[in-house]
């Protein structure tokens, strides 16, 4: 590999005991079976990732967020599959409920609830616009750490937190030229600029600044334009964290995405040798289908 940044970047995320990495066209799931070893899945992408559309300022973020959500849930219910010995399948209608019932639980959990409270202490104290926007963002903000802090105390989820890092560090050892074994892969940072917890960071920040040039309104009126502004919070956010993610070098960059690396604290775990051999699995599978279908 040539020296600097690969021009593409790689995603992923971590699973039930394993870790999935998402390339262009392929995405492989490397998990510790039950017995001890390594099981490999591995499929080619759907057209989304390479088409025009992924492409498009803005819009990329919503596309591919999407699908990343169904691509995020498939992977771990084949992880889940691995370890209870069970077929079960998501996808068609299934998948697309699961989708919009997690989507409705957290809007209803970080918009909804904020926009409410929000509006209760509006009418209570009487808050100027910025004042307002800037209260229902911190209770946003609050809302999502103590969630993250809940949850991250369950054993089970302790675990995912490890692979998420051994995620990140593989990425990281990957994107620095290195080799990647578990020994070279744990001298990083399990925190990455382009984390999906750093998303949600980024879209509590800008939906305080945008929420700001709206001025008071009726509640249902504030929660239905809080919905209907999602999509341009995401796709802000999303453009924020490519433009950080190229130009993590620049002093000013590294200031700006601080709070974004701190909260990953929460939602990482540093992994021991056998989760960074899963995340080195999973990410080599995913690069060999890729360079062959680059080749092809």
């Amino acid at each position: 590999m040539a020296a600097g940044k690969p021009a593409q970047l790689y995603g992923g995320q971590a699973v039930i005991e394993g870790v999935m990495m998402r390339g262009r066209t392929h995405m492989a799931i490397a998990m510790r079976a039950p017995d001890g070893e390594i099981a490999l899945h591995s499929e080619a992408l759907g057209p989304i990732y390479s088409s025009r559309w992924a492409r498009i300022p803005f819009l990329r973020g919503l596309v591919l967020l999407w699908d990343a959500l169904g691509l995020g849930s498939r992977a771990l219910t084949i992880s889940a599959n691995l370890q209870t010995g069970e077929d079960e399948k998501l996808e068609g209608w299934q998948l697309t409920l699961t989708m919009l019932t997690s989507f409705g639980i957290a809007i209803g959990l970080f918009f909804l609830l904020p926009a409410g409270l929000g509006q209760f202490l509006d009418d209570l104290l009487g808050l100027p616009p910025l004042a307002s926007a800037l209260v229902e963002g911190l209770l946003r903000l609050a809302i999502l750490i103590g969630y993250l802090t809940i949850i991250g105390r369950l054993p089970e989820i302790t675990r995912v937190y490890g692979y998420h890092g051994a995620e990140h560090k593989t990425i990281h050892a990957y994107e620095a030229g290195v080799p990647l074994t578990p020994r070279e892969v744990a001298k990083f940072p399990r925190e990455h600029p382009r984390c999906g917890t750093a998303f949600l960071l980024s879209v509590v920040v800008l939906s305080i600044l945008v929420f700001a040039f709206l001025g008071p309104m009726p509640l249902l009126m504030r929660m239905g334009v809080r919905l209907l502004l999602i999509p341009l919070l995401a796709s802000l956010a999303y453009e924020y964290l490519r433009i950080t993610a190229r130009h993590i070098g620049n002093p000013l960059v590294r200031l700006l995405v601080t709070p974004n690396l701190a909260l990953q604290r929460l939602t990482t775990r540093e992994p021991d040798e056998a989760m960074l051999e899963v995340g080195i699995a999973a990410f080599k599978e995913m690069k060999r289908l890729e360079d062959e279908a680059a080749a092809a």
